[in-house]
């Protein structure tokens, strides 16, 4: 195992399709719930803890070998809204074209075959990292951190928000990652014996809602 793989995948120039994807912080900041470094800080604290636990727990599951049919199922069970689930499959197809590239295996390949469109993100990204070798608490601090970054980085272009202001958002958030990505892996490996049911199932409404609001937008800066 290379530890270092960690670093390319989760590279926010890694191309996986991320960079078109505000986390939810366009519909926000449209609605004023992001305003500056303290509202943002709050939407990220919120979907760490909510669509980041799922997300990373989903991951670090794939990389323990929970079957991806399974786990993609249970993305779908987690995701109440169309416009976020084809934003998650697409976001998959596109990390699959990545990691196919860089860290080639036939697990992937099969995968791909059985999702031509895509399976969810999170699940590609545990496939993804298993075929670099890496642990399932890496996948899960990738898909942790992920949830947060994208929303940061959309912001600064949003708002023109300062970059440092928003880096420092990331800076303060470090100590929740990391007891996230732990619960992630606790209950991904639950998941193994007991089945997708063990898996987090929090949920963020307003998350949802405010994809269905932005998917009808005639004109828009992020795809989600």
């Amino acid at each position: 195992m290379s530890r270092a793989a960690l670093l390319v995948l989760a590279d926010g120039r890694f191309p996986a399709g991320g960079h078109a994807h505000s986390g939810g912080a366009e519909a926000a900041v449209k609605a004023g719930r992001i305003t500056g470094a303290e509202s943002l800080e709050s939407f990220c604290r919120g979907r760490l803890h909510t669509a980041g636990l799922v997300s990373a727990a989903l991951a670090a599951a794939a990389v323990l070998g929970v079957p991806p049919a399974e786990l993609d199922a249970a993305a779908d069970a987690r995701t109440p809204s169309p416009a976020l689930r084809v934003a998650a499959r697409k976001l998959g197809r596109q990390l699959m074209r990545a990691a196919r590239a860089t860290w080639p295996s036939p697990e992937l390949d099969a995968v791909a075959r059985e999702f031509p469109k895509g399976a969810h993100q999170p699940v590609v990204l545990g496939l993804a990292a298993r075929s670099a070798g890496l642990e399932p608490l890496d996948a899960a601090y990738c898909a942790a951190y992920e949830s947060v970054s994208g929303p940061a980085s959309a912001t600064v272009r949003l708002l023109s928000l300062d970059p440092f202001d928003a880096t420092g958002v990331l800076a303060r958030l470090t100590p929740e990652l990391d007891r996230v990505a732990d619960r992630a892996v606790e209950a991904a490996s639950r998941a193994l014996g007991e089945g997708t049911d063990a898996l987090p199932a929090t949920s963020a409404p307003l998350l949802e809602i405010g994809a269905e609001l932005h998917a009808a937008w005639p004109v828009r800066l992020f795809a989600s």
